[in-house]
């Protein structure tokens, strides 16, 4: 008789939270021992790994997956090297596990300070990402985490064998193998289960479409780290060099358009939009991108289509850009307040002025000025590797790393002092 989905969850979460103390009190040298054995299988084992993605790909072409999807669920020989050189900086990073900080002394002469600890299990659920489940299983597993991995049926086969590898990694350095499991099914009901398993599962963090992420949020009554979705916007300011915004903007869209923090609205200072969209709307349609423009822009520039009230806080992850004019930056900055969903903003401007009060005033997890919101990545922001780009102000914000997947203890050192 087969197993019930609350049994599957709770065998998963059990199984995971016995593993809970010996991968917190690990060592350094245990952790990033299984690391390197993880690099090191990365690189060794990339035909294992290209051969199980091939399955994938051919299953989602036979589904009809996206041009964007079957990008982002594509691996190749620079993709695994990149995440194999992810978990190398991982292992360069400091450990965060035992940190003590903020230590001060109390006129009763106490010591209070806090220590870094591990959260415990968590539960990953994510979608088509593949590189996602290696980024995901070794910061865990540095921080002193026990990961269960969910990823979405689209890389069933690249992220069983992933899976794999990090096991194997971790057994060969006397590390439990169960520290890190996949949720090998497709069956629904096996997660909404794992996400109420209170006392077994610590956090729940959901990665993927919207659609995902509210499902998971309105059934768990584990705590969630939410990742909605990523409507990224780069506003042109009129005091930008434009040759500088036109590279970036191409860039913040085409570079990789299927990935949250591809840019989704363009917005555009009305004093520099005349010369601005004959400069930069040639590449982007020579690019294929399709341009969704308000009145201003159908003006300007008569190919694009008319952009609807819904185009506005729609995350296309495909070629497809929203266009605006605005009068000034207090208009770019209520455009994005209305419509942006706090992942990550860019402004382009030579004005000091105008590039502070777009930080202080915008609420995204990440605000760039002069740079491509591509930049909203945990790699590139020097955390080796990222769990997920919250977008919510509870315990993290933004790209989550290593400090990210730990809590905060308070330790205190006395000398026989007691309270009166």
């Amino acid at each position: 008789m087969s197993a019930t989905a609350a049994q599957v969850a709770d065998g998963l979460a059990s199984t995971a939270a016995a593993c809970r103390a010996r991968l917190a009190a690990a060592t350094t040298e245990e952790k990033n021992a299984a690391l390197l054995a993880l690099s090191r299988r990365l690189v060794e084992e990339r035909g294992r790994i290209l051969e199980a993605n091939a399955k994938d790909l051919d299953a989602g072409q036979a589904s009809g997956l996206s041009k964007a999807l079957m990008d982002r669920l594509k691996l190749d020989d620079r993709r695994i090297n990149a995440m194999a050189e992810g978990v190398r900086q991982i292992i360069a990073l400091p450990d965060p596990i035992g940190a003590v900080d903020s230590l001060v002394r109390r006129p009763n002469g106490l010591q209070v300070g806090r220590m870094r600890i591990p959260l415990g299990v968590i539960c990953i659920i994510y979608e088509s990402r593949p590189n996602v489940t290696v980024d995901a299983g070794a910061l865990c597993l540095k921080s002193g985490n026990v990961p269960l991995l969910k990823g979405g049926k689209e890389a069933f086969h690249s992220n069983g064998v992933l899976v794999e590898l990090m096991r194997e990694s971790l057994a060969e350095v006397g590390l439990p193998a169960d520290g890190i499991q996949a949720v090998a099914t497709s069956d629904r009901a096996v997660t909404d289960e794992l996400v109420q398993l209170e006392g077994k599962v610590d956090l729940v963090i959901p990665r993927g479409g919207e659609g995902l992420i509210r499902h998971i949020t309105a059934t768990a009554t584990v705590p969630v780290i939410q990742h909605y979705k990523g409507v990224c916007h780069v506003y042109v300011d009129a005091d930008a060099d434009l040759a500088t915004a036109s590279d970036i903007a191409f860039n913040a869209k085409v570079q990789r358009p299927g990935v949250c923090n591809a840019m989704e609205t363009l917005l555009i200072a009305r004093p520099v939009a005349q010369t601005l969209v004959p400069q930069l709307f040639p590449r982007f349609e020579e690019a294929g991108v399709r341009l969704r423009g308000d009145r201003a822009i159908v003006e300007l520039w008569p190919s694009a289509e008319p952009a609807t009230d819904e185009d506005w806080g729609t995350e296309y992850l495909d070629l497809v850009l929203s266009v605006a004019v605005v009068d000034d930056i207090d208009a770019a900055i209520a455009h994005i307040g209305t419509y942006g969903s706090g992942h990550t903003e860019a402004i382009v401007t030579n004005n000091y002025a105008a590039s502070q009060r777009f930080m202080r005033e915008v609420n995204s997890s990440c605000v760039l000025v002069n740079a491509s919101t591509r930049f909203n990545d945990g790699f590139e922001l020097g955390l080796g590797a990222e769990i997920g780009i919250s977008t919510t102000k509870m315990h993290a914000y933004g790209p989550m790393g290593l400090e990210e997947l730990t809590a905060r203890k308070f330790v205190v050192f006395g000398g026989g002092q007691i309270r009166t």
